[in-house]
């Protein structure tokens, strides 16, 4: 795996591997169930990932949204390709709700809806609870 996958907590984080790709769950949740999708390999431009990872990208993308609409009930999904420290092709998949989610006893409330997300806020969840929203979304991707 690439830096970027190992920077983002590969392979404690992984949700599912795939040909080209790698969904992760975000060690910092911005907002519940936040994910990073990740190119496996060393490209640092968009324009160089194939065309093959590009058609599975689609399939992902149709998964991931899919499973966290039917299991979480997102408002709408945000993607964002920032890569300004982490030069591997990568999203930060970032589901966004209008309303509180119930996580653990937690209230995990979106606090910049309908605004851009702050990435660098994170919910804090213990180890414990970061695993059990790990396995409760691996299960899900399986």
């Amino acid at each position: 795996m690439n830096e970027t996958i190992n920077k983002f907590g590969y392979p404690k984080t992984l949700l599912k591997e795939y040909k080209h790709w790698v969904v992760l769950l975000r060690p910092k949740q911005a907002t519940l169930w936040a994910m990073i999708l990740a190119h496996k390999w060393n490209e640092e431009r968009l324009s160089e990932v194939s065309k093959e990872a590009f058609i599975e990208y689609w399939e992902i993308i149709k998964d991931i949204e899919k499973i966290l609409k039917e299991t979480f009930d997102y408002d709408i999904m945000n993607y964002l390709m920032l890569m300004m420290k982490d030069k591997q092709i990568h999203y930060h998949v970032i589901p966004r709700y209008s309303k509180v989610v119930d996580f653990e006893w937690i209230k995990c409330n979106d606090e910049w809806w309908p605004k851009a997300p702050n990435m660098k806020y994170d919910l804090w969840f213990s180890e414990e609870q970061f695993n059990k929203l790990k396995n409760i979304l691996k299960n899900k991707f399986q």
